[in-house]
């Protein structure tokens, strides 16, 4: 490259922006290797091969999509998850870079209500962005609560500034450029919960049950995350809640068309075995299947632990990372419980929040004790009455999802307990919701930790990775770029930010700009 050529290699633009052709020249002949199709593996790969980077997805399951993996069964289409859609434009800019439309791929349809929560007495509360009616839903709890609801919105839009839109998809490397952010975070207290932070303005306690939820969504207690994630109530608010018409594997297979539209190769069903290494380069990535090919770089999208004590257990760097990882904390893991239903439920919205008798209590068994308490609070997916065509004519897709303690905590039977905690949770749902449901079931499945541990390689069948709490975030998380093998990355749950979509393709907008800034390097 000519030395004078002043060229914007910064892969951070407005999602109006194309990448400069001659950027995009400046990469021909650099190759890269994305172990695992998720959303953070896609999502990276789709900015390499944006930029001209001869980039392979390779995903050791049939289909792409990591945990946002379907089944078609019976006719039903079943999502495994995640299946709220926030922030858009953060999934837009992916196919912007390449003067492409989102829309040309996927179908995004607003949900409305955002969430239902229901407690035991019987209380509804709708979640939404619609002002006049959330004061009114407010003010049926507590007419006093509304004032501590704007102060409360307020303090999320101001993490919501530091925590997502300045620093979300900035990788930490050291130690220094976590100091540098440390001082905004001090200042708004990030050190206290988002359970603690939304009690100190709201004097309702199911309303507190309400404004703090969100961090079980992303593997986090709401009484030990750090605050900063009330900006989540920020990003549904400014952008709503989101569908992808036919399924969440829909926005997969979106991001999978873009990608081989523009050049990207995918490789299924053909495990990663090994990522092998020369020095501190990684050189070469080797699947099950004996295909082996070299790479001048290498991400990994693959659970974190997985990565180091499997994928690089030859190097040296591998299971000494490893050890280190197993010192840390990892997030709980989830038992679904997935059905189909003869019957349309038009009273039951897409997402439901099901409360228990207990709240603080039930999370302090999940995350502390390790324990699987009789009650449970039910997360209730209900896509059939957003978009029909998740069912047959007639019928309705559900899934039902629980917390449970991972495997290093909870240790039990899966094989003895699911059909128990199954029947246990559908009765719930009966109770409180659909009275005959166990005689209108046309099909049934649950997911439980070890599928995750089995199907995932995830660590402890972990639903989320390392859990997100404030001594395990930004550079004290796993890092985007690894310290020791300078061209292996990792994209995904593990490294900064965290879990859920806005913040795994976020990891992947900050793991991009260390590629390009690394092959830039070698090119020159």
């Amino acid at each position: 490259m000519n030395a004078d050529a002043k060229l914007d290699l910064d892969p951070v633009r407005k999602p109006a922006g194309t990448i400069d052709p001659r950027v995009a020249a400046h990469y021909a002949g650099k190759s890269a290797c994305v172990i695992g199709a998720g959303f953070g593996g896609m999502a990276l790969a789709i900015r390499l091969q944006s930029y001209g980077i001869a980039t392979t997805v390779v995903e050791g399951r049939d289909k792409p999509g990591g945990r946002a993996y379907y089944w078609e069964r019976d006719g039903f289409t079943f999502d495994a998850g995640p299946t709220v859609i926030t922030d858009p434009p953060c999934l837009e800019e992916l196919w912007a870079l390449s003067g492409h439309d989102i829309s040309e791929d996927v179908d995004l349809m607003k949900v409305m209500p955002f969430y239902r929560l229901n407690w035991p007495d019987g209380t509804n509360f709708d979640y939404s962005n619609d002002e006049e009616q959330l004061n009114a839903e407010i003010a049926k709890l507590n007419p006093d609560d509304i004032v501590g609801y704007q102060h409360f919105l307020q303090y999320a839009a101001e993490v919501y500034e530091e925590g997502y839109v300045k620093l979300g998809t900035v990788p930490f490397l050291d130690f220094k450029s976590m100091l540098k952010a440390a001082p905004a975070l001090v200042k708004k207290q990030a050190w206290r919960s988002v359970y603690d932070m939304v009690a100190s303005f709201i004097e309702n306690e199911k309303l507190r049950e309400a404004l703090s939820f969100h961090t079980l969504l992303v593997g986090g207690s709401p009484m030990k995350t750090s605050s900063i994630y009330a900006l989540i109530h920020k990003l549904e608010k400014d952008g709503g809640v989101w569908w992808a018409r036919g399924g969440t594997n829909r926005l997969i297979a979106g991001m999978v068309k873009h990608f081989e539209r523009l050049g990207g190769t995918m490789r299924l069903g053909d495990a990663v075995e090994q990522v092998h290494t020369v020095g501190t380069l990684a050189t070469e990535v080797e699947t099950k299947s004996g295909w082996r090919e070299r790479f001048d770089a290498v991400a990994s999208n693959a659970d974190i632990m997985h990565s180091y004590k499997d994928l690089l257990s030859q190097s040296v760097r591998g299971p000494k990372y490893a050890k280190s990882l197993s010192r840390k904390s990892f997030s709980p893991s989830l038992f679904v419980v997935h059905f189909g239903l003869e019957g349309t439920w038009p009273g039951i919205p897409h997402h439901m929040i099901l409360f228990g008798p207990r709240y603080k209590g039930l999370v302090e068994d999940i995350y502390k004790h390790g324990v699987l308490p009789q009650d449970f609070s039910i997360y209730l997916h209900h896509p059939t009455v957003t978009d029909p065509s998740m069912a047959p004519e007639g019928k309705s897709t559900f899934y039902a999802l629980v917390p449970v303690a991972h495997m290093g905590k909870l240790a039990v039977d899966w094989d003895e307990v699911s059909p128990k905690l199954e029947t246990a949770i559908l009765d719930e749902i009966g109770r409180r919701l659909i009275p005959d449901i166990h005689d209108r079931i046309v099909t049934k499945f649950s997911y439980a930790p070890k599928n995750f541990a089995q199907d995932l390689n995830a660590h402890m069948g972990s639903a989320f990775s390392l859990e997100p709490v404030l001594w395990q975030s930004a550079w004290l998380r796993g890092h985007n770029r690894d310290d020791v093998i300078e061209n292996f990355y990792l994209v995904g749950a593990g490294t900064h930010p965290g879990a859920g979509i806005p913040g795994v393709v976020g990891s992947a907008k900050a793991t991009a700009g260390l590629v390009l800034e690394d092959l830039a390097k070698v090119s020159a």
